[in-house]
């Protein structure tokens, strides 16, 4: 659909995340899955903060079987629910701290606590759950860039759904030109357990949406039937014409 995707590892991104931060040098992750490339497709303006990013990595199966289906095939999916644990890990062992912005009141300190657990060395450098609304005070936006900014450069993961997460990493990135950015979406959630992640065959079968839609389905029902499922037919019948157009 012209809107560029990395082949990459989900490790392999880790670890290029995590050492680059270590050195100092930011950067910007995107994990577009099916509603997010779609933005890129229908809409400039997210289309703009898209292209400002500085790695892609599939967080979809439509998006790797479209891959496949276009001759350019991904190496697999990076979904953020994995990343984050891939990143906890590098940034432990480069001494990169993590800063947590997002999920819901306490969400995000279970999530910093139980990636400790798991890596014991890592270093959180600031956790910030700003109130509903708070993108438009500029004030609190201003203040908790201080906060973020003092404590040193790392890999900040925001969660706080698409396309506000992205809007604020466009205001946070000038100040903290030495961190890293990576939107993530609902994933505080999953890692803290209040939210359950789809079984794993569901998830390798392209159904996580599925899962997601009977948890949600007031929320969610738009975005993945009446959005999502038009989109995904026309993504995968285009992909089979140009793979056609390629072996040709």
């Amino acid at each position: 659909m012209g809107v560029p995707v990395d082949a990459i590892t989900l490790d392999g991104a880790a670890e290029l995340v995590a050492m680059r931060a270590a050195g100092g040098e930011g950067g910007w992750v995107v994990t577009p899955n099916l509603d997010i490339l779609r933005r890129a497709v229908v809409d400039p303006d997210f289309r703009r903060l898209y292209d400002q990013t500085t790695l892609r990595l599939a967080d979809g199966m439509p998006l790797v079987w479209a891959a496949s289906l276009r001759g350019t095939p991904l190496p697999g999916r990076a979904a953020g629910s994995d990343l984050i644990f891939a990143l906890a890990a590098h940034a432990a062992r480069r001494g990169v701290p993590l800063h947590l912005v997002g999920g819901n009141p306490g969400t995000a300190d279970k999530t910093a606590a139980r990636l400790r657990d798991l890596h014991p060395s890592l270093k959180v450098g600031g956790i910030e759950c700003p109130p509903v609304g708070f993108e438009r005070n500029e004030a609190l936006v201003r203040s908790m860039i201080e906060r973020l900014g003092a404590a040193g450069p790392g890999i900040v993961l925001v969660a706080l759904g698409c396309p506000k997460q992205e809007r604020l990493i466009e205001i946070m990135r000038p100040h903290m030109p030495g961190s890293w950015f990576v939107g993530i979406g609902i994933t505080f959630s999953f890692v803290a357990d209040e939210v359950r992640r789809a079984p794993g065959w569901m998830q390798s079968c392209g159904l996580e949406w599925a899962h997601r839609l009977a948890q949600e389905p007031r929320r969610l029902a738009k975005r993945y039937l009446v959005d999502g499922l038009p989109f995904a037919v026309r993504l995968l019948g285009r992909s089979w014409l140009e793979g056609r157009r390629r072996a040709a």
